[in-house]
This record gives structure tokens, C-alpha cells and sequence, in this order.
């Protein structure tokens, strides 16, 4: 049962940063054509950066199985993944901001106008932010449908076990 517990714990922190991930997306749309930020700049692309959690009970589980396999071939694999670890995270994501500079494009008349007549637009191309969703939509979708399919195998065993 732990282990199911386990897995829907991990399922939950996909869906969470999938979840960051179309906040993120949101943000750039409704920006798209924000020439001045609040420190006066165009708007910058916020991105998502998702990392696998170094040192996570995964990580160390996995470890552990190489090891035991490299030292006898007779040792059996681990059935479990092991609680003593803490933190169960893992995975990591930090919001930041794409540093590719600003889109320029020719518009005199605009107010944000340089003395050449060029305005600096966010960084933001709406083809790949409609892209990103979409992976990040179905991301979300797939561990809606593990999260669901550990929930049933969950509710199986407890009704096996009456």
C-alpha cells in the first residue's frame, strides 16, 4: 500500500508542475503585447525549468539496486522503494524568465517607439506558447490518467483484503 501511496505522490508532483507550467504559459499570452513591465521593460517570457531532485528515495533506491547487482548476481532485486529517505520530492521546477532579448519591430507611431522607430516587444511567440500547452495539457492528462489507475489498483487491493 505504500508503495501506492508512493506512486501517487509522485503523480501529484508531475500534475503540480504541469499545473506551473500553464500559469506560466498563461502569464506570457495575457502579455503578449506588454511593451513596459513594471521596471519599465518589455515583458519577459517566464519559463518553467523542471530538474529531477538529486538525492531523491527514487535516486537512492536505484543506486542501491545497481550496486546490489554489480556485487552478485544472485541478489534480489529491491521490492520496494524505501521510506528512510524524507523528502519524497522528485522532481524540482523553478519559474524564471527566458533571457532572449526583445522582439523588435518597426511601429514610429507607437508611444514605447525608439529614435529609430523600433518598439521592443516581449519575447513571447503565441505559436510556441500554444505548443507548450499543449504538451503541458496532455503532460497533465497522462498523470491524471496514472493518478486514476493507482486510485482503482488502490480501492482493488483494499476490497481484495475484506
Amino acid at each position: 500500500m505504500d508503495t501506492l501511496l508512493t506512486s501517487l505522490d509522485i503523480v501529484s508532483q508531475g500534475m503540480a508542475v504541469q499545473r506551473q507550467r500553464l500559469n506560466a504559459i498563461a502569464n506570457n499570452m495575457a502579455n503578449v503585447n506588454t511593451t513596459k513591465d513594471i521596471d519599465g521593460e518589455p515583458y519577459k517570457r517566464q519559463i518553467v525549468l523542471v530538474r529531477a531532485k538529486k538525492n531523491d528515495a527514487f535516486s537512492k533506491a536505484f543506486e542501491q539496486q545497481i550496486q546490489l547487482a554489480s556485487t552478485d548476481a544472485f541478489h534480489a532485486p529491491n521490492a520496494t522503494l524505501p521510506n528512510q529517505y524524507g523528502d519524497k520530492r522528485v522532481v524540482r521546477s523553478l519559474e524564471t524568465k527566458d533571457p532572449s532579448p526583445p522582439r523588435m519591430i518597426y511601429d514610429p507611431s507607437h508611444p514605447d517607439a525608439n529614435e529609430e522607430g523600433y518598439v521592443a516587444m516581449p519575447n513571447v511567440n503565441v505559436v510556441t506558447e500554444m505548443v507548450d500547452m499543449i504538451i503541458a495539457q496532455r503532460a497533465f492528462q497522462a498523470n491524471t490518467t496514472i493518478f486514476t489507475s493507482a486510485k482503482n489498483m488502490a480501492r482493488n487491493a483494499i476490497d481484495m483484503g475484506q
